[in-house]
């Protein structure tokens, strides 16, 4: 009986193993495949977007001049107070006089000696001549007498062209405004030896009118020279920001630069903006706003479904069979918690904005929590 009850046996072993080994191929097979990544997915959409663009910009004075000596000598008198306002014309400095008047009254007294050698000369000049008309005195002598008359007349206009030109020097003693500004703090003392042309004693810009410059794409040269030509451009569209702090007043676009910088592609734009309370200091550096009304609608999707990668930045877009591919986009301005999408995806598309971070390329998801 025992030999009649091997073979059942048997089989009974050999189909046991068999499901043993199929159990474990499903289960390995189960454990290869990820489970569905549950996400949160939202439909691309397109809007108007009005946003501002935003450049770096640099606060510089519309006037601006370094104050140097024209005359060598010790200042002798400072006649202002530092940052304050100067009107044009005042007085600001004061060099030592002393050698310069002097130079004037020694010029003074050698025009005086010129004028009468002049006076001589032509006393003698007319004499000559009279006694050329009855022929009591030689030719020669007349001549003589005509070519020390027009070095008399030449040494005189050298002396009067001398004063002239001392005179100037004295009045370089006394160094002005050149225009109505402020004045800065003042780079020497009283007593400080100064030497002309070189010595910088202090520096007076515009203040009430301030530039702001900042570079612009050479791309975007047409609309800004569109900008230019537009009366309405001052309104709104050009505002300055300061941190999180925008300064109270709109500006206008006074000029863009005559070539483009071949070395980074873009050229200088000058806005102008008023500085009623003297709150824009010339050196200060900010940020220039400029109202961008987007004529044609734009795609916008929330910040949050983009990830970022070696600088570049990718969303996540559902295909088909419920997976996802990862997707480079361009980014533009960002409106609050969305941002504009400038290429890389389409109206109606559907991107994850849940659950990114556990996302990879083909990646099983399904909606919900």
């Amino acid at each position: 009986m025992f030999s009649n009850k091997l073979p059942y046996f048997s089989a009974a072993l050999f189909l046991g193993i068999l499901s043993s080994c199929g159990d474990k191929k499903e289960q390995q097979q189960q454990a290869a495949a990820p489970p569905a990544v549950p996400v949160s997915l939202v439909a691309v959409t397109t809007a108007d977007a009005t946003y501002y663009d935003e450049y770096p910009g640099t606060v510089t004075a519309l006037n601006e001049i370094e104050l140097r000596p024209q005359v060598t000598g010790f200042i002798t008198g400072i006649h202002f107070k530092d940052g304050s306002r100067v009107r044009k014309g005042q007085l600001l400095y004061s060099i030592d006089a002393q050698l310069y008047n002097a130079n004037y009254d020694q010029a003074v007294a050698n025009l005086n000696v010129q004028q009468a050698n002049l006076a001589r000369a032509q006393k003698d000049a007319d004499r000559y001549h009279e006694l050329e008309k009855n022929d009591a005195v030689a030719k020669q002598l007349v001549d003589n007498a005509d070519a020390a008359l027009e070095v008399a007349k030449r040494q005189a206009e050298a002396a009067k062209a001398n004063i002239q030109a001392v005179q100037t020097s004295v009045n370089y003693t006394k160094v002005t405004a050149p225009f109505d500004g402020v004045i800065g703090i003042s780079m020497v003392k009283v007593g400080a030896a100064v030497t002309a042309g070189q010595t910088i004693l202090n520096t007076v810009s515009t203040d009430t009118q301030l530039a702001v410059d900042f570079n612009v794409d050479q791309r975007e040269i047409y609309r800004f020279s569109t900008l230019m030509k537009n009366a309405k451009a001052a309104d709104s569209t050009f505002t300055l920001k300061f941190g999180n702090d925008i300064f109270p007043a709109t500006g206008k676009i006074a000029l863009i630069d005559r070539a483009v910088d071949p070395q980074t592609g873009t050229i200088k734009t000058r806005l102008v903006f008023p500085n009623k309370d003297n709150r824009l200091r010339s050196g200060m550096s900010g940020t220039v706003r400029v109202l961008n009304n987007a004529a044609a609608k734009s795609v916008v999707i929330p910040y949050k479904a983009v990830t970022e990668q070696l600088g570049e930045f990718f969303v996540y877009v559902a295909g088909d069979s419920s997976k996802v591919s990862q997707r480079r986009v361009v980014l533009g301005t960002s409106l609050g918690a969305n941002v504009i999408i400038k290429e890389g995806l389409k109206e109606g598309e559907k991107i994850a904005v849940e659950g990114v971070q556990n996302l990879r390329e083909g990646a099983v998801i399904k909606e919900g929590k």
